[in-house]
């Protein structure tokens, strides 16, 4: 059982080394398989606006559950084993979907070696990070509200709509990437255990996010290691 602890789109993108001089591009690509169609593609879709960490995408996206998302995932990165993903997400929520089919999608992701962006209850979580911690379970319908009321008090016109392509500038420009960040690595690292559907909430987009700005140390580190020995 989950406990606290005590204490589908491909890109072609680049993340850039840390250096004292000009950044050196390192390309690499990544598949997103999604399970909703609208608010999870649109939001890593809006990436390619900085063309420095993406370059070119194709979305990937269905109204699909859990596990078949995992399995879409790794079909599509098997189809182009000749020309291989440098990494392969999967991106799915709790929602409704009964825990079993949950937990199940997340371990068969981590066996198969894709990446499991996923959240308890509901995407729009790791959107609401961005302007203030959440600590305790509370619903999509509370999420929305709490996003509401956070961009409302600095655009008096805004109303959350899942379609939104917009909604990674908007959260960019009203609340903060970097916090969304923090919060949701201290809510993952305050549960152990692998019923992840008893994890609420929680959620490991941020894991993806960091790789597709660039932040991703270990793929970093592999991608210039490719580099040298070709």
């Amino acid at each position: 059982m989950g406990k606290k602890k005590d204490i589908n789109k491909m890109f072609s993108s680049h993340v850039y080394e840390e250096k004292t001089h000009e950044p050196k591009k390192v390309p690499f690509k990544i598949l997103i398989v999604c399970e909703g169609d609208k608010t999870e593609p649109e939001y890593f879709k809006s990436f390619k606006e900085n063309d420095v960490f993406v370059i070119n995408m194709d979305t990937d996206g269905g109204k699909i559950n859990t596990i078949q998302v995992v399995e879409k995932a790794i079909k599509l990165r098997d189809k182009n084993s000749s020309r291989p993903y440098d990494r392969v997400w999967a991106v799915f929520d709790k929602d409704d979907f009964p825990a079993k089919d949950f937990n199940d999608a997340i371990i068969k992701a981590q066996k198969e070696n894709i990446g499991c962006a996923w959240s308890n209850e509901s995407f729009e979580l790791w959107y609401l990070l961005h302007f203030c911690n959440v600590t305790t379970a509370i619903t999509r319908k509370d999420y929305i509200e709490k996003l509401n009321e956070n961009i409302r008090s600095k655009d008096s016109k805004f109303k959350y709509e899942k379609n939104n392509p917009n909604m990674r500038k908007i959260l960019s420009q009203y609340g903060n990437e970097t916090q969304a960040i923090k919060f949701a690595k201290t809510l993952t690292n305050n549960w152990e255990g692998s019923n992840y559907a008893s994890q609420n909430p929680a959620t490991t987009v941020y894991k993806l996010v960091e790789q597709l700005l660039g932040f991703d140390k270990a793929l970093i580190d592999e991608l210039k290691a490719d580099m040298e020995d070709h």
